[in-house]
């Protein structure tokens, strides 16, 4: 299938998404928010990946929300009208829910990053499990700079990986977080020198989770973010009820033996989404 934003690929049980859109700075336009959760949907519904990996073709990783949106957010744009912000309410919503498909989805998400990453570029890689940067990269937190607050998803997330106060400031200023701090303040997982090198290492490390029980991949995505927005209590007895339902003993006995026996293992793919 194609797409208008996205160019789609699977290999080795590695489902490999490229932002497509290069002499647009890959801005997210009207078609990228409907095309992005039905590309991730049919990955994870149909066990099509154990891996997904989010890049981008040129320079920019994303200008973010493409600007001519707001223009139709509202609807006809006149505020004095009373269903103007009920239909802005419902578009905000409409764009959450396209970057949290991708913290939902049973499957890894990856997101590699070159060049700059503006607004809802970065709404959009806090959504995924880890973040890989180019040298050259940096984000920022745009939406102040044109008078507007982030509301796609940056401010929930991103407070998971960076302290308040220096949320605050790039909320705040505006200002460009390079790579190198990115990765100090716990943002990024590693940055390299170029594109080429980030995708081999991205690559390498979406290779390495897909070699393992997708299950227990999935098991281990679940318990993270319910740790993350729960008490302790609640989630050692969420991962107890968890591992209760789906603890598989030949999938354990087999990673084993694969261990033993230096061999990749054979593990049966997630169950298809029915329904």
């Amino acid at each position: 299938m194609t797409y208008d934003c996205f160019n789609v690929s699977i290999d080795n049980h590695i489902a490999h998404i490229e932002l497509s859109r290069p002499e647009k700075r890959n801005a997210m336009n009207e078609a990228f928010w409907a095309e992005l959760p039905q590309i991730i949907r049919d990955i994870d519904d149909n066990a099509r990946a154990r891996c997904i990996v989010i890049s981008a073709q040129g320079p920019v990783f994303s200008a973010g929300i493409d600007l001519a949106m707001f223009s139709g957010i509202g609807g006809d744009g006149d505020k004095n009208k009373p269903e103007y912000g009920a239909r802005f309410y419902q578009n905000v919503l409409r764009l959450q829910d396209s970057f949290t498909a991708l913290e939902q989805c049973r499957i890894p998400v990856i997101a590699a990053i070159q060049g700059g990453c503006f607004g809802g570029g970065v709404d959009l890689i806090t959504a995924c499990d880890m973040r890989y940067g180019t040298g050259d990269s940096f984000i920022t937190i745009y939406e102040i700079n044109v008078g507007m607050t982030a509301d796609v998803g940056t401010f929930p997330r991103i407070l998971n990986h960076m302290p308040e106060g220096v949320v605050r400031e790039l909320a705040y200023t505006g200002r460009k977080m390079p790579a190198d701090e990115c990765k100090s303040r716990g943002l990024y997982n590693e940055v390299y020198a170029d594109h080429t090198a980030m995708m081999d290492a991205v690559m390498e490390v979406a290779a390495e989770i897909a070699t393992k029980p997708p299950l227990a991949v999935y098991g281990c995505k679940r318990a993270i973010t319910y740790s993350r927005d729960h008490s302790t209590a609640d989630a050692l007895d969420n991962i107890a009820v968890w591992n209760m339902s789906m603890l598989i003993p030949a999938e354990m006995m087999e990673a084993m033996q694969a261990g033993m026996q230096k061999r990749a293992g054979k593990f049966k793919d997630l169950p298809k989404k029915t329904g």
